[in-house]
């Protein structure tokens, strides 16, 4: 089939792209069980890593936008490629100036459980506990998976993973290592209760995060930006760790503490 002789959809009313522009909003997400990525990179990403879309959506007139042979890579798997014009598409996307394609996706199936069955000894787990920023959760998804965590688990009052900056601060990573979600309350017991050390940063821990064994079973937990680790949660933790720091900063930002700390874990995996 010809470029020209692929059909376009048109119409912002179409029954397809009211459904798509949904997504954009949580409770269409939770509805639909769907979610919404934009642009190439995430795209290559996520039918490299397998991940389930439904359908993959490109600009008809920016056919030359995309990657050599990404629409018969989609097809070869099932994918639907369906054409838009540039109103539909921008009607669709959440940036100011979208790229030229994005996809439907159903939403990941990952259960607390996997985590601690996911067969890697020891496991590193990064736990989230009422984080409202999108950017900081992408962000320190993406450390996650730059120092091969097995897996994140998200507590109840985090922000929604299929956020539209959320998936985009991931890079892909979110298609890269199992992300659950879950009352921690219910589950960090039962971490613990398997022998992994629930810890978290916190400006009284004893020791600091250079000293911690980080080659043991870890699940490291990361809370609100403003106020923390909740209560509930801290009780559950068995071990209280801290950044040192020499200068008069007072703290770090969510992200980069995370960050600072799985780069530590993952360097004492490597000895």
């Amino acid at each position: 089939m010809t470029k020209q002789e692929v059909p376009i959809i048109t119409s912002v009313q179409n029954p397809r792209v009211k459904g798509w522009t949904q997504l954009l909003d949580k409770k269409g997400r939770e509805k639909q069980g769907q979610f919404i990525i934009e642009g190439v990179h995430l795209v290559q990403e996520a039918l490299a890593s397998g991940a389930a879309i439904d359908t993959l959506v490109y600009a008809g007139e920016r056919l030359c936008e995309l990657p050599a042979g990404m629409l018969e890579q989609a097809a070869a798997v099932g994918i639907e490629c369906l054409a838009v014009t540039e109103p539909v598409l921008s009607k669709c996307t959440d940036t100011l100036t979208p790229q030229a394609v994005f996809a439907v996706l159903r939403k990941l199936h990952w259960e607390p459980a996997d985590l601690l069955e996911s067969g890697v000894s020891p496991g590193l787990v990064v736990v989230i506990d009422g984080m409202q920023d999108p950017g900081n959760l992408g962000t320190i998804i993406r450390s996650a998976d730059a120092v091969g965590a097995t897996g994140i688990l998200l507590g109840k009052g985090t922000v929604d993973l299929y956020n539209p900056k959320t998936v985009r601060s991931t890079m892909g990573s979110m298609f890269h290592l199992p992300i659950a979600q879950g009352d921690l309350r219910l589950v960090l017991p039962e971490a613990a209760a398997h022998g992994v050390a629930v810890i978290t940063t916190s400006l009284q821990g004893v020791s600091d995060c250079y000293e911690f064994d980080f080659r043991q079973p870890v699940w490291f937990v990361i809370g609100n930006e403003g106020q923390g680790v909740s209560p509930e949660v801290t009780a559950l933790t068995t071990e209280h760790i801290r950044i040192p720091m020499q200068g008069r900063a007072e703290s770090l930002n969510a992200a980069m503490a995370a960050t600072v700390v799985l780069f530590e874990a993952m360097r004492q995996r490597m000895l």
